[in-house]
């Protein structure tokens, strides 16, 4: 029987998500109950099994509604057509700022992955690649030179390492904000990629040359 739909239904299982999230990333994955995590969201456990049909569809549910929210945030910005330095400065506040909100989906995301099946560790890491490539093509469409080199995605992946684990020291609460945080992010960013220049191709080193053995008359 399908489940019901409905505006009261979704706010619910927001709720469910949003619990679920903040029990995985205090405890873990592995330690966290049904029973913990129905209590925390202050219904039965019954209930609970009418929004999701078991723990790893709870943990595939908070994964990819974390990505997906951070698709939709990329599908936001390149709906605004900005010029490439905008476009990617605008992608990095946004991001940061969205982290704010979201730190313990996030550890989840980092975390707790691991413990899905295939199809749905896919489904997740299908996601960020397509965050990942996002960014990358706004990478390019600032440093076109940069595409032929091939450091487009590791640029990214570099830009992911500040932002990613800003979770294990910047705390929402704390004298910093993550509002705060994001220019400085795109400015540590943006402000270092026009220095960067692409390698040089590399060459196979020459071989040494051999002496001719000398024979004698």
């Amino acid at each position: 029987m399908a489940r019901i739909r409905t505006a009261a239904f979704d706010d619910q299982r927001e709720l469910i998500l949003r619990e679920a999230a903040a029990l995985f990333a205090r405890q873990g994955y592995t330690a966290t109950s049904m029973n913990q995590v129905a209590a925390a969201c202050g219904i039965s456990k019954p209930t609970l099994y009418h929004y999701v049909r078991d723990k790893h569809e709870l943990l595939l549910c908070v994964a990819s509604a974390h990505i997906d929210r951070l698709q939709s945030l990329v599908a936001e910005v390149q709906a605004q057509g900005l010029p490439p330095r905008e476009c990617l400065a605008t992608l990095i506040s946004r991001f940061v700022q969205a982290y704010a909100d979201a730190q313990n989906e996030h550890r989840v995301l980092t975390e707790d992955v691991k413990f899905l099946d295939a199809d749905g560790r896919e489904r997740v890491l299908g996601g960020e690649r397509r965050v990942v490539a996002a960014f990358a093509d706004a990478v390019i469409a600032l440093r076109p030179d940069l595409a032929q080199a091939s450091l487009a995605t590791p640029l990214t992946m570099l830009l992911f390492g500040m932002i990613n684990w800003m979770f294990t020291w910047l705390r929402p609460d704390g004298a910093i904000s993550h509002a705060a945080m994001a220019p400085v992010v795109v400015d540590l960013f943006l402000g270092g990629l026009g220095a960067v220049r692409a390698p040089e191709p590399a060459t196979s080193p020459a071989r040494p040359k051999t002496r001719k053995k000398e024979t004698c008359a």
